[in-house]
């Protein structure tokens, strides 16, 4: 079977994972996102994190492919920011700029303050997708974050949690990563990761449109 973890579509808000909704562009984001589904699989169950901009996202896919998500849960929320939550990228930068420089060389699995490490993550998310895996669907979508995504993918390689950054420099909102699962094995492997061929020819809708 397969998993098809989907990053929710841009929210409306900048502020570091503030619960909000999505953006008019995380609207056209999960739109073009579930066309693309529709045309290519045959969807058997939606599911999302708890947070609004992933059950938007999943709410908006399940109205494309005629299917009802279930409702959200929240072992495949965001990664914990703690203390950072609710802040700007300059008070980030300003306050803990040289945690998320030590997170982006790799010197550890560092958690946020009050927050959650990528092991943390990866323990709580991994049991939630092994669950769907073997729920009897074959092909699951999954609407989560960008946080969770890396952190899945690096646990199902085997990588150490503090290499998660290193999967994939911009995860785009509503890109496609594809877990295939063995049943026999208990198995899964990374089939793809970070596609979002859906969003060609929107420029206005990547990620480097708002990260400057």
């Amino acid at each position: 079977m397969r998993l098809y973890l989907v990053r929710h579509g841009r929210q409306e808000s900048s502020l570091c994972n503030v619960n909000v909704g999505l953006s008019p562009e995380g609207v056209r984001q999960a739109k073009l996102a579930a066309e693309r589904l529709k045309k290519t699989i045959l969807v058997d169950e939606i599911c999302s994190s708890s947070l609004t901009r992933a059950v938007q996202t999943a709410q908006i896919i399940g109205q494309v492919l005629d299917i009802a998500p279930k409702p959200g849960i929240q072992e495949l929320n965001e990664i914990d920011f703690g203390d950072l939550t609710g802040l700007t990228d300059q008070q980030i930068h300003e306050r803990y700029g040289d945690l998320m420089e030590r997170r982006r060389n790799f010197e550890a699995d560092l958690p946020f303050p009050g927050g959650e490490c990528g092991a943390q993550v990866f323990a709580r998310a991994y049991p939630c997708l092994l669950s769907i895996a073997e729920s009897g669907a074959e092909h699951a979508i999954v609407v989560t974050h960008g946080g969770t995504i890396r952190s899945v993918v690096a646990g199902v390689l085997g990588l150490e949690q503090k290499y998660r950054l290193a999967v994939a420099r911009t995860l785009e909102n509503s890109s496609l990563t594809i877990l295939e699962y063995n049943r026999k094995k208990r198995r899964f492997t990374v089939e793809t990761v970070n596609d979002y061929a859906h969003l060609s020819g929107h420029p206005e809708l990547y990620r480097s449109a708002i990260v400057k």
